[in-house]
């Protein structure tokens, strides 16, 4: 498979109308980077752990407890409109 049709064939998908002027530099640009991944693609990395991240993940979020919050009623007291204990909004979906 060529470069160029590779070119042309993800402009097709991302629904792009290149000219041939940009055609002929994307495929120039993508045979460097077809080169550089052979490149990489040769370095050894036997001994290198495999990660997910550069730097260790921890979480970051506050344990899951429960607080006082309110209640149903003052949830609703300053609503515009409520019915059975629910908010009553307009209609955005028709």
């Amino acid at each position: 498979m060529s470069a160029q049709f590779d070119v042309r064939y993800t402009a097709q998908l991302a629904r792009l109308n290149l000219s041939e002027e940009e055609i002929a530099k994307f495929q120039s640009q993508l045979g460097q980077v077809l080169e550089y991944v052979e490149k990489l693609s040769a370095v050894d990395v036997s001994v290198v752990e495999p990660t997910a991240h550069a730097f260790p993940v921890h979480n970051v979020f506050r344990a899951d407890e429960s607080r006082p919050s309110f209640t149903a009623e003052q949830a609703l007291s300053n609503a515009p409109r409520s019915a059975n204990g629910l908010f009553v909004v307009p209609k955005v979906i028709e």
